[in-house]
């Protein structure tokens, strides 16, 4: 399992192009329902040390987290011509309670939590970056060593 400042030191280009991206506006956060089907909501994604998500307690992809880790987590992008680039994140979301967990989070959120928002950490297995220069589109991926190979 990696955590995000892993992952900036193994990849920095690609965390940099990433937190850039997650801090410019909405992205999306794709979980596993009940049924197994997916469940894409909107959300907030926090970058510090770790990457982090706020939600109400109640919120749907909390409860799907909390039976399945596993997500993904895209930027939002700006036209159909690809904007400033997209990106993504895979891995799995833990819920803490941790005290300074929280206070991380807190201090690297755009926006101030209410306390009774629940906290998830997230890992990153593996991440994509796209951009597209002169109408072509260059990516870059990175795995974590302890992601399998697909």
């Amino acid at each position: 399992m990696t955590a995000w400042k892993e992952f900036e030191q193994q990849a920095p280009d690609i965390a940099e192009f990433g937190k850039a991206r997650f801090q410019s506006g909405v992205a999306y956060i794709g979980t596993l329902r009940l049924d197994g089907g997916p469940r894409v909501h909107p959300c907030t994604p926090i970058i510090g040390e770790q990457s982090f998500l706020f939600m109400e307690p109640t919120s749907p992809k909390g409860k799907d987290l909390l039976r399945d880790p596993r997500y993904t987590l895209h930027c939002a992008v700006e036209d159909s011509s690809g904007g400033n680039g997209e990106f993504y994140v895979r891995g799995q979301g833990v819920l803490t309670n941790n005290s300074l967990l929280r206070e991380q989070a807190v201090r690297a959120s755009s926006y101030a939590p209410a306390d009774r928002y629940i906290l998830f950490m997230f890992t990153v297995e593996f991440a994509f970056m796209n951009i597209y220069v002169d109408g072509k589109s260059e990516s870059q991926r990175w795995q974590s060593k302890d992601e399998p190979k697909i």
